[in-house]
C-alpha cells in the first residue's frame, strides 16, 4: 500500500515539472553563445574593404613623395624623357604588352589604346594612366610597366685630376661631391677650382625646382659678368667643397662636363735639398716651397735668390730677386709664388746654370687621359 502511495506522489511531482518547462518560451539552439547584431555600417564597409580595388579609377592622393617624386631613400626617381623604352605586361591579356618607346613628343603608345603622356613624368604615374585606359576594355586590369633602356639623358663626364675619368650614367638626383666620389676622388695633382659645363637645359624644370632655380642663378650670375658669352662655365672652389659647404656642391645635370682642374706647376732648383717642381695650389709663399723641398744646403747665397716669372701676356721672363734672409728675419714679407715660376737658389761661389735642363728633366704626371677610352659607369 505504501509502495502505490510513493509512485503516484513521484508521477504527480513529474508532471509538475514538465509542465512548467512547457510553459518556458522556446530559444534558438545558439541563443546561449549568440553575439549582439552586427551594425549596417560595419558590414558595409567589411564588403567594400573585401571586394577587389581598381587603384586607377581613384584619384591618388597627394602625399609629398607624390608630388616631388621622390623614392624611399629620399632621391629624386627617374623622369621619363624621349628616346626612353619601357616594357609593358598586362597579366593574361597578351594583345597589350608591347614595348613602348617614348616619343619625340613625349607619348608612348599603347596598343588598342592610344597616346599616354610620359614626358617629364615617373613610371609609376605612366603605369596608373594606362591602368585606368584598360579599364575600358578589361575589368580590374594588372598592368606591369617598368622601364628597359634610359636613352633620353645623356651620361655626365668626368675628367682632369680624379683617379678614375668616367662617363656616369645617372639614374637619380646627383651631386658634384657624389660624382668624385664616384671616380675615385681628386688627385694630388688637383689645384683649387672646378669646371662645370652645361651642355643641355634643364629638361622638367616644373618637376627638377632645384636644378631649374639653381640654373635661372648661374645665367643672372653670367649676364651680371661683363664679357659673358653663351656656353660659359661655371667655377667651383674644391676648399669649400671640403668644407662642405652647399654652395659648392651643386646638382649635376644629364651631358654636364666636369673637370678638376690641375694644379700649375712651380720648380724649385740651385742649392736646395731635393730640387723638384710643386704643384700650385691656392697661395703658395716662398719660404713654403723651399721648406717642401727639404730647405738650402751649406753653401747656398739665400740672400740672393732668384725667380724666373713669365710677363702677363708675353713669353717673355722677368727675374724678381728676393733677400731669403730678411724674410726668415721678417724684415719683409714672405713672396707670393705664382704659376710656373722657377725659383734658383745659387751657390755662394755664383749662381747655377742649367734650368732649361732642370725644367726639361723633370715632369709632372698628368691626371685624367683621352676621352676615347673612357669607360661608361652607370650611377644608381
Amino acid at each position: 500500500m505504501k509502495a502505490m502511495r510513493l509512485i503516484v506522489a513521484l508521477a504527480v511531482c513529474l508532471s509538475i515539472v514538465s509542465a512548467a518547462l512547457a510553459q518556458q518560451p522556446s530559444a534558438p539552439l545558439t541563443s546561449g553563445n549568440a553575439a549582439p547584431p552586427i551594425p549596417k555600417k560595419i558590414t558595409t564597409d567589411m564588403k567594400q574593404a573585401l571586394q577587389p580595388r581598381d587603384e586607377s579609377s581613384e584619384p591618388a592622393a597627394e602625399t609629398p613623395a607624390t608630388t616631388k617624386a621622390l623614392d624611399l631613400v629620399g632621391t629624386q626617381k627617374y623622369l621619363l624623357g624621349p628616346g626612353d623604352v619601357l616594357d609593358l605586361r598586362v597579366f593574361n591579356e597578351p594583345q597589350f604588352s608591347d614595348k613602348l618607346q617614348v616619343s619625340d613628343e613625349g607619348y608612348v603608345e599603347v596598343p588598342f589604346v592610344g597616346a599616354i603622356p610620359a614626358r617629364c613624368r615617373t613610371d609609376v604615374e605612366v603605369r596608373k594612366d594606362i591602368t585606368t585606359a584598360l579599364t575600358k576594355f578589361l575589368r580590374s586590369p594588372q598592368v606591369s610597366l617598368r622601364i628597359t633602356e634610359a636613352k633620353s639623358r645623356p651620361p655626365a663626364v668626368v675628367f682632369g685630376a680624379v683617379r678614375e675619368a668616367a662617363r656616369v650614367e645617372m639614374k637619380r638626383r646627383v651631386r658634384l661631391l657624389d660624382l668624385l666620389a664616384f671616380s675615385g676622388g681628386v688627385t694630388e695633382q688637383a689645384g683649387g677650382d672646378i669646371q662645370i659645363f652645361h651642355t643641355e637645359p634643364v629638361m622638367c624644370p616644373e618637376r627638377e625646382p632645384e636644378a631649374a632655380a639653381a640654373a635661372a642663378l648661374e645665367q643672372q650670375a653670367k649676364t651680371a659678368e661683363a664679357g659673358a658669352v653663351e656656353g660659359s662655365f661655371t667655377v667651383y672652389k674644391l676648399a669649400d667643397l671640403k668644407l662642405g659647404k652647399i654652395e659648392a656642391n651643386p646638382i649635376i645635370r644629364p651631358g654636364d662636363i666636369i673637370i678638376v682642374r690641375d694644379a700649375p706647376p712651380v720648380y724649385v732648383t740651385g742649392a736646395v735639398n731635393s730640387p723638384t717642381g710643386l704643384y700650385l695650389r691656392e697661395k703658395l709663399p716662398l719660404s713654403r716651397a723651399i721648406a717642401m723641398v727639404g730647405g738650402t744646403r751649406k753653401g747656398a747665397k739665400t740672400s740672393d735668390v732668384r725667380i724666373y716669372r713669365l710677363k702677363p701676356g708675353t713669353q717673355e721672363q722677368e727675374i724678381v730677386r728676393v733677400n731669403y734672409d730678411d724674410i726668415k728675419k721678417q724684415k719683409q714679407p714672405d713672396m707670393m709664388l705664382q704659376a710656373y715660376d722657377v725659383i734658383e737658389v745659387p751657390e755662394q761661389g755664383g749662381f747655377l746654370h742649367g734650368v732649361k735642363e732642370f725644367i726639361l728633366k723633370q715632369s709632372l704626371p698628368m691626371a685624367g687621359g683621352t676621352l676615347t677610352q673612357v669607360p661608361l659607369r652607370i650611377l644608381y
